[in-house]
């Protein structure tokens, strides 16, 4: 885990404020979440805390967890990762596991708050994993609807699966989202899970 070092201390620096009047949202995971370029902008709602860090498996948001997270108090979490993992060579089960280990974590550190997993999305640049992606979003699903409800599973697969003209969604590596893919993640989170959190 050392090759994340920088990104982390420089994260691990940022001043922890006192809580404001607006609920504290904290996004984590990948660099799905990193990259987004003005969350606070896009939900003016809730005071807005980027924790993710740049090529993060889910093996690794739970490493870096209690570095990164807990500090903050926040009121609700969105996280997205695993799909580094499967990229890495995992398989679904592998991912899975850490699912839960992040899930106990989260518990055990921020207590019961609401809890958003956004679905592992089809990238074009990892066309050739998608049965293994549509296996560990089925078995993570399963397993909020189970054992998890303060985690909403935001599911983000099937609309992106359902454009026609993918490209429009990614930057020109086919990976990393592109300002339209935003959008529609914007969309679908405030859809699917902020919004009942919004007076």
């Amino acid at each position: 885990m050392f090759w994340y070092n920088n990104e982390i201390e420089q994260l691990e620096s940022k001043p922890v404020t006192p809580k404001g009047q607006k609920l504290r949202l904290l996004l984590y995971g990948s660099s799905s979440m990193r990259l987004w370029a003005d969350p606070q902008n896009d939900f003016p709602e809730f005071e807005v805390i980027n924790q993710a860090f740049g090529g993060s498996t889910l093996a690794a948001c739970c490493w870096f967890f209690k570095r990164l997270v807990p500090q903050y108090h926040p009121d609700l979490l969105v996280f997205y990762a695993g799909d580094n993992d499967l990229g890495d060579g995992r398989h679904p089960e592998e991912v899975f596991i850490f699912f839960k280990y992040l899930m106990a974590l989260i518990d055990l550190h921020c207590g019961n708050i609401p809890v958003a997993f956004i679905s592992i999305k089809p990238s074009i640049a990892r066309q050739y994993l998608i049965n293994s992606i549509k296996f560990t979003n089925s078995i993570i699903h399963k397993e909020i609807e189970a054992f998890h409800p303060n985690c909403t599973f935001v599911n983000i697969f099937d609309s992106m699966s359902e454009i026609n003209n993918k490209e429009i969604l990614f930057e020109d590596n086919g990976l990393h989202l592109s300002e339209n893919g935003y959008e529609l993640w914007k969309k679908l989170l405030k859809e699917q899970f902020l919004n009942k959190f919004i007076g």
